[in-house]
């Protein structure tokens, strides 16, 4: 007698200790489940965060630069609370408003 056979008798003989008998048809099914189950392999992966990259940001001297031939001319026009936030931005006061100045410098166009 094959696996198989012994696990269908064995499958007949304990649902009907359970008080369920099945026919040989249904146990036959459910050996080819419960053998099914048994090859089936579980393939688990684990989870691995990536580590955080520093990057040193880099300064654009062309941008301090030209932002700083602003802030001087607007200091000419007297403005007020004038900050420099890097090389990227200007932050002031004049006739009581306040405002920003905020230098983008684009990437050349593609060909």
């Amino acid at each position: 007698m094959d696996k198989f056979e012994k696990l269908v008798n064995e499958i007949m003989r304990e649902c009907e200790q359970d008080g369920e008998p099945v026919s040989r048809e249904e146990a036959e099914e459910m050996a080819k489940m419960e053998m099914g189950e048994k090859e089936v392999k579980r393939y688990e992966t684990k989870e691995v965060k990536k580590k955080a990259t520093t990057r040193e940001r880099k300064v654009d001297e062309e941008k301090g630069h030209l932002l700083g031939c602003i802030k001087t001319l607007i200091e000419e026009l007297k403005a007020e609370n004038i900050t420099v936030k890097t090389e990227t931005e200007l932050s002031f006061l004049y006739n009581g408003n306040s405002y920003t100045v905020k230098l983008t410098k684009h990437r050349p166009p593609k060909n």
